[in-house]
């Protein structure tokens, strides 16, 4: 089977990690590396947006990346590439040379990560016959409800002229495609919402090196303290906020903060400032170690090195950290939302508890600290979970299931 994958802001030569397939090009290419494994021909077209990319490039053996020049190339760095408005404007001069890509080399089906991949995807494969598979990775109609809990202006919601094009544009991709694969199952019911028949949506969600996050391994250095984590982006004060309220009710633990920007710009990043000194405020400056960005490959030793990894985020579509960390035989304590809805299965893997209640959450994580032995059988479970539900090994299995149900004689 010939596959082209539509992943329009995705960098695949220069990885980045995100909690998506809107932003996480390694797992973008552990997906593509394990669909040419089972002997299928994968290109990902991707916009040219950082200096000195190639026409093309060989991404694993049967892989290969086809970079589309749509308009200037940026001048910031790779982690700060276009934004919804810059992409959709480019859209039409991403969607041409797309379709004359097709007409010379018909893919028998296109996948599209993310609203404006779909809408170059549908636009170049428009009267040629090809079905397209569109993912979204998050939904828009979600991420404002989910921002509308959050009280302030961390809860405030873009009014701008792409975020309407796209609450606009979303429902009418969702309808055209020949078929919508939804991150984690809460995200059926928004789609339909949007009008996207219900027979036509597949629970797909994204998967985890099992290979890298695993229990055996090296362990980051730990000083006698219970040890919390959280990744989290620290521009999301307030869930962050919740989790340092609830750490002032454990006594003697330590919270390890992953995210932000690099650990020696930490000092002149607002969020991290603010955060800290309301961490200070609280009492607890001594027992929050703000790490900074952590590189993906260091990952594992630092969720080894855990007892709890806790989420406090508002939504999170594919749960990624959680993953990772149950993938290491950590028990995660997460919100009932996105992804970890999926994952978790509360008191089976780990807890699931309600946002913002800072004293229950406090509660939680005191009586599993109390008792290491369920600890250890939750992070059983975990790693059980992990590799029989999350392996890219499945994911790419049934998103071959996807593909062969459109592209099927009937379809």
């Amino acid at each position: 089977m010939k596959i082209a994958v539509v992943a329009q802001n995705a960098t695949p030569l220069h990885p980045r990690t995100g909690s998506g397939p809107d932003r996480d090009d390694i797992g973008l290419s552990e997906l593509t590396r394990k669909l040419a494994g089972q002997g299928h021909q994968v290109t990902v077209y991707a916009e040219k947006n950082l200096p000195d990319l190639p026409d093309q490039a060989e991404l694993h053996h049967g892989v290969r990346v086809a970079y589309i020049s749509a308009g200037p190339v940026p001048e910031a760095g790779a982690g700060e590439l276009l934004d919804d408005a810059g992409l959709l404007e480019r859209v039409p001069a991403f969607s041409g040379p797309l379709r004359s890509h097709w007409e010379s080399d018909r893919p028998d089906v296109v996948h599209a990560l993310r609203w404006t991949s779909g809408l170059a995807a549908l636009a170049a494969a428009r009267d040629l016959g090809i079905p397209v598979v569109q993912e979204f990775s998050s939904l828009s109609v979600t991420e404002r409800r989910a921002a509308a809990l959050t009280p302030g202006p961390a809860g405030a919601v873009k009014a701008d002229g792409a975020s309407a094009a796209r609450i606009r544009l979303e429902p009418a991709i969702g309808r055209s495609a020949t078929a919508v694969v939804a991150t984690n199952s809460a995200e059926v019911a928004d789609l339909a919402s949007l009008g996207v028949r219900r027979s036509s949506i597949r629970v797909v969600p994204w998967g985890v090196d099992t290979d890298l996050f695993t229990p055996e391994g090296p362990v980051a250095k730990r000083n006698g303290r219970p040890r919390l984590l959280t990744a989290a982006d620290l521009t999301q004060r307030k869930p962050l906020e919740t989790l340092l309220r609830a750490l002032t009710r454990v006594p003697g633990a330590e919270l390890l903060v992953v995210g932000g920007p690099e650990e020696p710009e930490l000092a002149t990043d607002d969020n991290y400032v603010k955060l800290a000194k309301f961490a200070a405020a609280l009492g607890i400056a001594d027992r929050v170690i703000f790490t900074g960005n952590v590189r993906y490959t260091a990952m594992p030793p630092l969720l080894r090195s855990a007892d709890l990894v806790v989420s406090t985020c508002q939504y999170e579509p594919s749960g990624t950290t959680s993953l990772q960390a149950m993938a290491c035989g950590t028990p995660v304590i997460a919100p009932p939302v996105g992804g970890h809805i999926d994952a978790v299965v509360d008191g089976t893997t780990g807890i699931i508890i309600p946002p913002d209640r800072s004293a229950l959450l406090a509660q939680r994580i005191r009586q599993l600290l109390a008792h290491p032995m369920m600890i250890e059988a939750y992070g059983v479970a975990a790693v059980d979970r992990v590799r029989s539900r999350y392996s890219w090994d499945r994911i790419a299995g049934e998103t071959l299931a996807v593909y062969g149900r459109v592209t099927a004689p009937a379809a």
